[in-house]
């Protein structure tokens, strides 16, 4: 029975999640914690609660912690609470930086305590029919891996000046690289392993900021597929999508329709479309899944292992790759 759950950081995301906790749980407290230590004018909303102190979280030992702070305090954040024994949902990505993942890694492995990462699209329901089309090989050899995705940075928090924002800032670990690391992550989960070959990190000087928001990166992976993978935070329609080139034909994947299109050499054929959705079951399902990991229970919850892998390319991208400012 989940009765205490408590989620660090006011953002939108923790927003979702405490909305989401008491939709699949309208009994659950749940208590809000700042991860910046300013304590809030008013009782946010669908929060029980207004915690102060790491010590008032392990006193109060919820069922589980959701740490949604910007990713440069998330070691300093979760350490504490895997320490303490307390499952642990971090939200994407790990870390900031390859020596703070590593040491996450590492306290999960020691203390045993449960603990994941909130990659959700690999809970969108075309992801996991695109994982299911390439492991039963469909497209046959693969060849090509093209991953496109964009979204203007302004538009993404309505109400609230970008430049202030994690996304836009350094220092708290923002920048298209680690913003949008779920394609990193998910084109791992479904082609295994890439290998970093050519990259190039560009700051456009439209949005004045100090990060990357144009990111073209290679990769290879150990069956030579090449994947082409393109970031930013300028295409003012948002877009997300990957094309799949194999010897049976292509897969155009939309990301955000959420359909998966089969071009072959006679026949074209939708081969998942659903456009009628809601995105927030992705996050429901992942809020799910992890529960079923704390009962030990059949799961697919994305690992601190797994999640260590993509702040590794990151950081591979950034000290290889060509920077243009």
């Amino acid at each position: 029975m989940i009765e205490k759950v408590v989620v660090i950081g006011f953002g939108n995301i923790s927003k979702r999640h405490c909305a989401n906790l008491k939709l699949l749980y309208p009994s659950v407290k749940v208590y809000g914690m700042s991860s910046s230590g300013r304590f809030p004018s008013t009782l946010p909303t669908n929060t029980d609660a207004v915690l102060t102190s790491f010590e008032e979280v392990i006193l109060l030992n919820p069922n589980f912690v959701i740490v949604a702070s910007p990713a440069t305090y998330h070691k300093e954040h979760a350490e504490k609470l895997i320490k303490s024994g307390i499952p642990v949902l971090l939200e994407k990505p790990i870390s900031a930086s390859l020596s703070d993942a590593k040491e996450l890694v590492n306290c999960s492995k020691q203390s045993g305590t449960i603990t994941a990462v909130g990659y959700c699209l690999r809970y969108l329901t075309s992801s996991l029919k695109m994982k299911e089309l390439l492991e039963n090989h469909f497209l046959g050899r693969v060849y090509n891996f093209n991953i496109n995705i964009g979204q203007y940075l302004p538009d993404w928090r309505p109400g609230k000046d970008y430049k202030n924002s994690v996304s836009a800032s350094k220092s708290l670990g923002g920048g298209a690289l680690r913003e949008l690391s779920h394609d990193i992550d998910y084109a791992q989960w479904l082609l295994g392993p890439l290998n970093f070959e050519f990259g190039i990190l560009r700051t456009s000087q439209e949005l004045e900021l100090d990060v990357e928001d144009l990111v073209d990166v290679v990769f290879t992976t150990k069956l030579n597929v090449v994947c082409n993978l393109h970031m930013d935070f300028l295409q003012k329609q948002p877009s997300r999508k990957c094309t799949i080139i194999g010897e049976k034909g292509r897969l155009d994947w939309d990301l955000i329709k959420n359909t998966i299109q089969f071009y072959g050499a006679d026949a074209t054929e939708m081969v998942f479309n659903e456009s009628e959705w809601d995105k927030n079951n992705m996050y429901i399902d992942m809020l799910i899944d992890f529960i079923n990991k704390i009962n030990f229970q059949e799961n697919r919850c994305i690992t601190v292992e797994e999640a260590h892998d993509v702040i590794s390319l990151i950081e591979d991208i950034e000290k290889s790759g060509m920077w243009i400012i």
